[in-house]
């Protein structure tokens, strides 16, 4: 078993015994003030219960159910609006990378660069991602077994860069349905990196609504719970102020007035598990 690296992001040290890492926003950009409207709130919330908070957005879904689906504003115009998050409210970000190219430009700007789970295979851009010197968020392909992403490890060691997290999102089971076996958690923590928990994508109902992603939020607070009790390092949230409006994955967002009070229940869990 490997020894524990944790990864220090800004000001915030992920793993370790350290305080949970928060990772939330919303699925993508949807608008330049919608994007700054939630990351207001969300450092509200940060600053309220003495959280390490990442705010999260992508500037592109580059992989939707349908090609009539809203994918984001693209790069430009998206680090435009995560370079003023960070300006605003002072928290890191994350986006998605989904090829070699954009990880450049996204690697000035964002702490975190993440990998997408049917990416978490791709050499190339693991190689491209790592290179930057940034954080890699790579979430673990829901094709995967949890000992197999040693592998990513490794290709990002290739190119000097250990700070790497892993997110566990779920597993694939029969068609249009995710699991989770929670013993991913502790079986990737033994890879000697941090374990996030990505609550969202793990209630995902691939391609459910026809042309579209569907999705059980209602279930996001038992696997939350779950997962911290697990002893995940850090938990991943995507959150709207009106998810039945979002323009994606909105059957998987908590509503961002419900979210602080999920965070205060995963945090009395958490505390418990430390007494």
């Amino acid at each position: 078993m490997a020894t524990m690296q944790p990864v220090t992001i800004g000001d915030y040290t992920c793993g370790g015994g350290r305080p949970l890492v928060w990772i939330a926003g919303p699925c993508v950009i949807e608008s330049h003030e919608l994007t700054l409207q939630i990351a207001d709130q969300l450092k509200e919330m940060a600053v309220q219960l003495q959280i390490p908070l990442i705010f999260k957005a992508s500037f592109d879904k580059a992989n939707r159910t349908s090609n009539k689906s809203f994918r984001g504003p693209g790069l430009k115009e998206g680090m435009k609006t995560l370079e003023a998050v960070k300006r605003r409210t002072g928290l890191p970000v994350l986006t998605d990378v989904h090829e070699c190219a954009q990880a450049g430009p996204v690697g000035e700007v964002c702490d975190v660069l993440q990998v997408p789970a049917f990416l978490a295979r791709q050499t190339d851009l693991l190689h491209a991602v790592g290179k930057t010197g940034k954080v890699i968020n790579v979430k673990k392909g829901q094709f995967m077994a949890p000992w197999d992403m040693k592998h990513v490890i490794s290709k990002l060691e290739e190119v000097n860069n250990p700070r790497v997290l892993l997110t566990e999102r779920g597993t694939t089971f029969g068609y249009g349905q995710l699991i989770n076996d929670m013993r991913a958690i502790p079986l990737m923590q033994e890879l000697g990196r941090p374990v996030i928990f990505d609550a969202t994508h793990s209630v995902q109902k691939p391609a459910a609504l026809g042309d579209r992603t569907g999705g059980e939020a209602r279930m996001i607070p038992y696997l939350a719970r779950a997962a911290v009790a697990c002893g995940c390092d850090g938990v991943f949230l995507e959150t709207h102020p009106r998810p039945d409006q979002a323009l994606s994955d909105g059957p998987n967002m908590v509503p961002l007035d419900e979210l602080p009070q999920l965070v205060a229940r995963c945090l009395r869990l958490r505390q418990a598990l430390a007494e």
